[in-house]
């Protein structure tokens, strides 16, 4: 028996026990996606696919391997594994911090050759250049897991040190984006989305303490470049940061920029996260602009507005959260959907009716009611197409339809929510 089946074995058992045997094997099949399919060990590191396409998300890499880290304190192949990852990630940082995509070698590979201001040193190493806030909070979120989890502080070398260096510069240049930037985005293509506005650095924004993002999680452009539930998941990896360099590295004198860089972002988020919605009260913004224009939606990428709770930015309680989470859940989200194989968040990054098995996931890792967690369980199951898999989009009327067979990332977190969701089956 391998790690893996011993992992898997206790939810396993109950699973089938319970006579739900098809979810059963997904469970596992899904569990095991990223470490038998993405895993690369590579010059004393680990290099992660996100699946079908050939290159290291920072943000993916970090989602597909954050359900192994309880499995890291019983099983040295796991604690080695993403101890190197992390310090891949770190590396990755500390070469251009405005990357979210990377090439396992310095090969120059990618799908589109962009106007952008990378350096000749990183461009080899860089698949896509599309700066996104969360690439830089994941591997930040996972180090802090990690450490909590296991004790072990391996991982904080001169590589983390370099890449917090690196973040806390372009979160602090970013508070005032057309001022003091050099970072712009130009792409030759059909998607609008695709591509920064306003010459590559995208449309004009006011001043608000919070740290401007030029792509969602989703590799789209923002409409407006202060993306909330990024900034949030900022605030929360600040607070980890702060908290890393106090107990494992004081000598470095970091925690009082990170603390007060933190308190400027929880300050914009304050004055400006929260809009009045004529039916749901007081609500989240997913983007502001500081300029009085807001976008009220949400995508099924992470971080979202529903995922708010999952990555400890807020109560579940919070009344603002639920006041969101019903309007995210409802036709005034407009990439919420509902037909006749499922109900759910999609997103413009995929086409329409497309609803995302990770958003349902988040959903039920963020629920609170026992028959709404076993009624998104049973519509997973249900959307796999006879693959035991999870993917990227899939049909709302039809499971037939989706998009990517291979995607590491909904795999991994749909074993995490499994994981919960168990609990509530037998009830």
């Amino acid at each position: 028996m391998d790690w893996l089946e011993e992992a898997t074995k206790p939810v396993f058992d109950q699973l089938t026990a319970l006579g739900r045997n098809k979810l059963a094997s997904m469970y596992r099949n899904c569990f095991r996606s990223t470490w038998d399919t993405t895993l690369q060990r590579f010059e004393g590191t680990v290099f992660l696919v996100t699946g079908d396409i050939p290159a290291m998300w920072l943000r993916d890499s970090s989602a597909q391997v954050y359900h192994y880290v309880p499995h890291a304190r019983k099983y040295p192949e796991v604690r080695e594994a993403i101890l190197g990852l992390l310090e891949r990630q770190f590396r990755y940082i500390a070469l251009d911090p405005y990357a979210n995509a990377f090439n396992r070698e310095a090969n120059d590979r990618r799908n589109h050759l962009d106007d952008t201001s990378w350096t000749e040193e990183a461009r080899p190493w860089i698949w896509e250049r599309k700066y996104e806030v969360d690439s830089l909070c994941y591997p930040i979120r996972l180090a802090y897991h990690f450490w909590k989890t296991t004790g072990s502080s391996a991982w904080c070398g001169e590589a983390f040190l370099r890449a917090v260096k690196k973040i806390l510069s372009v979160w602090e240049t970013e508070q005032r984006h057309g001022e003091q930037s050099p970072y712009y985005f130009r792409r030759d293509c059909r998607r609008a989305s695709d591509t920064l506005s306003h010459g590559g650095h995208g449309a004009p924004v006011g001043y608000t303490g919070m740290t401007w993002s030029g792509f969602r999680p989703s590799d789209d452009a923002c409409q407006y470049g202060y993306l909330i539930p990024a900034n949030f998941f900022a605030e929360k990896s600040l607070e980890q940061m702060e908290e890393i360099v106090e107990a494992l590295l004081p000598e470095e004198h970091l925690a009082g920029r990170i603390r007060a860089l933190r308190r400027q972002v929880e300050e914009g988020l304050s004055r400006y996260a929260v809009t009045e919605h004529p039916e749901f009260g007081p609500v989240y913004a997913y983007e502001t602009d500081g300029l009085g224009h807001n976008n009220l939606m949400d995508d099924a990428n992470v971080p979202s507005l529903l995922s708010l709770p999952y990555l400890g930015c807020v109560p579940a309680d919070d009344p603002v959260y639920q006041n969101t989470r019903r309007m995210l859940l409802s036709p005034a989200n407009p990439y919420y959907y509902a037909g006749a194989c499922a109900k759910g968040i999609g997103s413009p990054h995929t086409p329409p009716d497309y609803i995302w098995p990770i958003s349902l996931c988040i959903q039920g890792l963020t629920a609170t009611d026992a028959e709404e967690i076993r009624e998104l369980a049973r519509m997973l199951e249900n959307m796999d197409a006879d693959t035991l898999l999870m993917h990227e989009g899939v049909n709302k009327d039809d499971p037939r339809q989706f998009t990517r067979p291979w995607f590491a990332w909904a795999n991994s977190i749909f074993s995490e929510f499994i994981e919960k969701a168990v609990e509530y089956m037998g009830r």
